[in-house]
């Protein structure tokens, strides 16, 4: 085997363990795109299972993680036609376009430059920007709700609080506890829970939902500086997540698909309250 043969087999080798690596971004995105942890799952697995069997392809003239992106788009353009229909996302959604949503987050949430979104959805750069335009117009004609911010860090819960009324949101207030978190919810009702995983008392953001939850039917972002403590595919994990240090660029995105996505909740057939969309 030559030295070009040996490189090309090591870099073979590699790919899967690559792929894996990314698989809890991709699963984020996914599921953000889609609004459902069980749909956004379903179309990385579908792009991963592809691409393990030869019946997809990696572009290589691409770096891998917008390669990665691209072929997980090219299963939802397969998908999305069926299961749009019907679907039951929220009526919210029918003034932005699936393609809208996209633009949105892969600059805000997921980083990517406007010329890597472009090459991710199969777009020239001009064409990108275009879509991104509109979907930013979308947002400013997005009715506005009350937001509780769960956050234990003052400097953070502040400038949460200042990105969200950028927005034109009204923020409730800022709890830094469980205890807090629950009754500024009870007496406000908000539209929108931004949570943090660790809180001042020891408690946890994810329990401070949860019981939120079992009263108030209300979309949750949970932000976290450990991503990929939550996003093990071996337990239910949340739909929306923040990333931290987060950019002001991914908070504004998730907000907005939060509200949009979120439709009232059906009763559990068993009885329990799910934090997943």
């Amino acid at each position: 085997m030559d030295a070009v043969q040996a490189t090309r087999h090591q870099e073979g080798a590699q790919m899967p363990k690559q792929i894996v690596r990314q698989a809890p971004y991709l699963r984020r995105y996914a599921r953000a795109l889609t609004g459902s942890q069980a749909r956004g799952d379903a179309l990385v697995a579908g792009a991963i299972e592809g691409l393990l069997g030869a019946a997809l392809h990696l572009d290589p003239e691409l770096p891998l993680r917008v390669g990665l992106y691209q072929v997980l788009h090219t299963v939802w353009n397969l998908d999305r036609q069926d299961a749009e229909d019907g679907s039951g996302v929220d009526k919210r959604l029918q003034d932005l376009s699936p393609e809208r949503r996209a633009a949105l987050l892969l600059v805000g949430m997921e980083s990517f430059t406007p010329e890597e979104a472009a090459q991710v959805m199969h777009l020239e750069t001009a064409q990108f920007e275009s879509v991104l335009a509109a979907a930013e117009c979308d947002l400013d004609r997005q009715l506005a709700s009350k937001v509780l911010i769960i956050e234990d860090e003052p400097i953070i819960a502040l400038d949460l609080t200042r990105l969200v009324r950028e927005l034109g949101h009204d923020v409730v207030g800022a709890a830094a506890t469980h205890e807090e978190a629950v009754s500024l919810a009870k007496a406000n009702q908000p539209g929108l829970v931004l949570a943090d995983i660790r809180l001042a008392d020891g408690s946890n953001g994810i329990d401070a939902a949860t019981e939120i939850l079992s009263e108030i039917d209300v979309p949750v972002i949970f932000i976290t500086a450990f991503p990929e403590h939550l996003l093990t595919g071996e337990r239910p994990e949340p739909a929306f997540l923040i990333t931290k240090p987060f950019r002001e660029e991914a908070v504004k995105a998730l907000v907005a698909q939060a509200l949009f996505f979120h439709a009232p909740r059906r009763p559990a057939v068993d009885g329990v309250t799910r934090i997943t969309a």
